[in-house]
């Protein structure tokens, strides 16, 4: 791919495009109060991860050296709201001095206001399959909104599906459910509180940019030979990748399981999305096996010789310009919102990021409209399910003295920056 991604002539990056990081409040700082503080063990020892609410100041000077201009950070809930009728205006004035350094560094902000965690009073009385969930969760929306000052670019949700995934089919995640039925209700108020977090922030901020960011991976059959497979990964590409797009552009949400009827579910969302963000990772193979719930089994396999993630991840850089292909039937910009390798071998991150800004290259003299590409992550934390081991970071952090160490990926990215940009 790289090889015909390297051709002369001007960069086909736009002006103004986001070379940004992208990280997740309770991935780098914890917090006693949300949720999964006590839903992962692996926290226990580390409650408070990278110390980055005590040492932020540190770390976006890391951003200024490595030459970004947009960084993608998430407001933490339970930090603003620890109980159901307390709001921690100090926490408020924390994110906002967050925004306020950004801007003296002139990097864009792009805040996400629910990445992945819940305060515990939210997830045991108001958990997204109950409709109240909705009041509780904008209410947090108009206080954010109505707050920040600075803040154009907005991401209301990080990966709705992998909140219902996790939180409702296979149960690893808040509220640790495997209810399909009541997962049917969360997509509902999920999306519904788009739509109106949608409005909620156009009316307080003027020129405001609001998406989701949407997970998204490459898809293929276990056995191309065999039918079965091929009926489940056309099942999966188009409920795990193009159902929201669809959703995006009807109203109507399309849910299809395997071996079942077709689900239509309304939600207040069509046109309600001024950029899209895509998080990429990886490629799935699947494979029909009927001793699986519903018939499915996933693996990840190097076919191709990139080798296997830190998190068992086959590396399949063409994935990302499929995605963005499928994306790109929104009619709206797109923003690579997240892409990154978990590795100890920092050669392989170098290489995993070139790979995939080749592609994205190639995307941009394709013609899509791709304004913008966030690195997963700036420093190492807390992975979901999987600890502190993971090691996506530019920055290698020492769990014991806190230590930020700069990896060749680092060098390299301001690298990338400078030579396919010009910043």
């Amino acid at each position: 791919m790289s090889s015909r991604c390297s051709g002369a002539g001007a960069s086909p990056f736009p002006p103004g495009f986001h070379w940004g990081v992208a990280t997740s409040a309770f991935q780098l700082e914890g917090s006693p109060n949300a949720d999964w503080a006590t839903w992962d063990k692996a926290l226990l020892d580390h409650p408070q991860v990278t110390h980055h609410y005590e040492l932020y100041k540190d770390d976006l000077k890391l951003l200024k050296d490595l030459g970004v201009n947009a960084y993608r950070f998430s407001i933490e809930w339970s930090r603003i709201q620890p109980a159901e009728d307390t709001w921690d205006e100090s926490a408020v004035a924390h994110y906002q001095e967050i925004v306020d350094i950004l801007r003296g560094y002139g990097i864009e902000p792009m805040v996400t206001l629910h990445h992945f965690t819940h305060p515990r009073w939210f997830i045991e009385r108001y958990p997204w399959h109950r409709d109240a969930s909705r009041g509780k969760f904008l209410r947090f929306v108009e206080a954010m909104a109505s707050s920040l000052r600075g803040v154009r670019f907005w991401n209301t949700f990080n990966e709705p599906y992998v909140i219902l995934l996790g939180g409702y089919l296979e149960g690893c995640m808040p509220p640790g459910l495997r209810d399909v039925k009541r997962s049917l209700l969360a997509l509902r108020n999920i999306f519904t509180c788009h739509g109106k977090a949608y409005d909620i922030i156009h009316a307080h901020v003027p020129g405001a940019r609001v998406s989701v960011a949407h997970n998204m991976s490459a898809f293929a059959p276990w056995k191309r030979w065999n039918p079965l497979d091929r009926m489940l990964t056309r099942t999966a590409k188009y409920f795990y990748n193009h159902s929201i797009i669809d959703a995006f552009r009807t109203g109507v949400f399309v849910v299809k399981f395997p071996f079942s009827r077709p689900i239509e579910i309304e939600v207040p969302i069509k046109d309600k999305l001024d950029f899209f963000g895509i998080n990429y990772y990886t490629r799935i193979h699947l494979r029909f096996n009927p001793f699986r719930k519903m018939g499915v089994e996933l693996r990840h396999i190097d076919m191709e010789g990139s080798g296997l993630t830190n998190l068992g991840w086959e590396v399949h850089p063409r994935g990302l310009e499929k995605v963005i292909r499928y994306a790109s039937r929104l009619k709206v910009p797109l923003i690579v919102t997240e892409n990154g390798i978990a590795t100890h071998d920092t050669q392989r991150k170098t290489e995993y990021l070139k790979r995939h800004v080749d592609v994205l290259e190639h995307c941009l003299r394709q013609g899509y409209d791709v304004r913008g590409y966030y690195y997963w992550t700036l420093i190492d934390n807390y992975e979901w399910l999987h600890g502190l081991d993971a090691r996506f970071g530019l920055y290698r952090v020492d769990f014991k003295t806190l230590k930020r160490i700069p990896t060749p990926a680092a060098t390299y990215y301001s690298y990338l920056i400078e030579s396919r940009s010009g910043l």
